[in-house]
C-alpha cells in the first residue's frame, strides 16, 4: 500500500484491569479508506474490479422499492457532485472542467433516454450492481477464502430492498491469478436510490489491530464489573473522572471494538441488541467479515489515526470530512455488517444494519 495509518494506542491497558476481558480478545484490520484513483490491481472500495470479460456483470434482480425519494441521481451525476462539494470555497465558485461538464451532459441525456422509451423504468429491470469494496488476501491476511481464492469483491444494488431497506449485496471470492483479459467498462446503475449508495473511489491502508467486544455483546456479568468505578480506581487506570458515573460509556467510547471499515473484529451494534446469525446451509453460526461504515470515527476523535489527527481538528467544507472518505452512508449514519460462514464462506453470506 502507498500509505499508512496508525490508531493510537488506547488510554488504558483494558485486559490490565479487567484480566476477564483478555478471552474475548480478536483481531481485526481497520481498512482506512482514504480517496484515489485505485486500479483492478489494488484493494479498494468502489474501486475497478478484476472481473473477468466472459463472466456476467452481476445484476440485481429483486424488486425495488419505488417511494420516490427525491434524491435518485445516476452514480455518475453524485460523483461530480460530489467534485464540486470538494472544490467549494468560500470565495469561489466551484466549476466542472469541460471534460467532466461533457460527463455529465452525456450521462443526463443516456438517463433521458432511458426514461423516454418505452422500456421498463430503470428500478423495473435488473439493475447492474455497483462495485463496494476489492480485498486481496496479500493486504487483508484476516479472510479466510475458500480453496485457492485469494480475492474478496463485494457488490450491492443501489436501491433499497424490502422489508430492511438496505441495498442487497453480492459477494464473490476468486484466484487473482486466473482472471485474464479483465472486463474494461462494467454497467452501472441509471440511478441510486441515495448518494450514500455510491462509494467513492478510495485506496486502503490495511492496519491490524486487538478488539474487544462492544458492551452490548459483553455478559451481564461483565457489564457490571465494567460499571463499577472503584475497580477503575483500583487498578489506578487513567480516566477521566467525567466517567465516574457511567465507566461502562468509557470503555465503550474508547476500548472496545473500533469504528470505521474493518474486517473481522467485534461487530458493531445499536439499532438492536446482538443476536446470532447461522448458515442457511449448515447452520454453523455466521462470524463478522467485513463492516461497511458510514463513518471511520466519531465526534470524540480517539479512534483518530495518528497521520490524521491534524486533519481531522480543521474545519471542513462539505464532503471533505475526513471522518467520511467513502462517501457511503448506509441506514440512519450506521454500519453494514456482512457476515459469513466459518465452515465454508462460499455458503450464502448474510448482511444486517447495525
Amino acid at each position: 500500500m502507498s500509505f499508512v495509518r496508525t490508531t493510537p494506542p488506547r488510554p488504558v491497558d483494558v485486559t490490565a484491569v479487567f484480566p476477564e476481558l483478555a478471552p474475548l480478545a480478536r483481531l481485526a484490520i481497520r481498512l482506512h479508506p482514504r480517496p484515489g484513483s485505485p486500479s483492478v490491481k489494488d484493494s479498494s472500495v468502489g474501486g475497478p474490479l478484476l472481473w473477468p470479460t466472459g463472466e456476467p456483470w452481476p445484476h440485481c434482480e429483486s424488486g425495488h422499492l419505488h417511494v420516490d425519494t427525491g434524491f435518485r441521481e445516476s452514480p455518475t451525476a453524485v460523483r461530480l457532485q460530489r467534485l464540486l462539494q470538494f472544490r467549494r470555497r468560500p470565495d469561489v465558485q466551484p466549476m466542472l472542467t469541460p471534460e467532466e461538464e461533457a460527463l455529465r451532459e452525456q450521462d443526463a441525456a443516456r438517463l433521458a433516454e432511458r426514461l423516454a422509451a418505452s422500456s421498463p423504468a430503470p428500478a423495473e429491470s435488473p439493475v447492474p450492481m455497483l462495485p463496494v469494496a476489492q480485498l486481496y488476501l496479500r493486504d487483508v491476511p484476516l479472510l479466510r477464502p475458500p480453496g485457492q481464492a485469494d480475492l474478496l469483491q463485494i457488490l450491492w444494488c443501489p436501491y433499497e430492498h424490502e422489508p430492511d431497506y438496505k441495498p442487497a449485496t453480492a459477494l464473490f471470492w476468486r484466484s487473482a491469478a486466473e482472471v485474464g483479459d479483465v472486463l474494461a467498462a462494467p454497467p452501472e446503475p441509471y440511478e441510486a436510490d441515495y448518494p450514500g449508495y455510491v462509494p467513492e473511489p478510495c485506496l486502503l491502508a490495511p492496519e491490524e489491530i486487538t478488539e474487544y467486544p462492544n458492551s452490548l455483546d459483553l455478559s451481564p456479568e461483565l457489564q457490571r464489573m465494567l460499571e463499577d468505578w472503584t475497580r477503575w480506581q483500583a487498578a489506578g487506570a487513567d480516566v477521566d473522572s467525567s466517567y465516574a458515573e457511567y465507566p461502562l460509556d468509557f470503555y465503550s467510547t474508547h476500548l472496545g471494538n473500533a469504528p470505521g471499515w474493518k474486517v473481522g473484529g467485534w461487530p458493531p451494534w445499536g439499532r438492536t441488541d446482538p443476536y446470532p446469525r447461522y448458515c442457511s446451509v449448515c447452520e454453523a453460526r455466521m462470524v463478522p467479515l467485513l463492516t461497511i461504515a458510514s463513518w471511520e470515527w466519531d465526534g470524540d476523535g480517539g479512534w483518530v489515526p495518528q497521520e490524521d489527527q491534524a486533519q481531522a481538528a480543521r474545519s471542513h467544507w462539505a464532503s471533505q470530512d475526513p471522518s467520511q472518505p467513502t462517501g457511503v452512508e448506509v441506514g440512519s449514519t450506521d454500519n453494514m455488517q456482512i457476515y459469513v460462514c466459518p465452515t465454508s464462506p462460499e455458503h450464502p453470506h448474510t448482511d444486517l444494519i447495525q
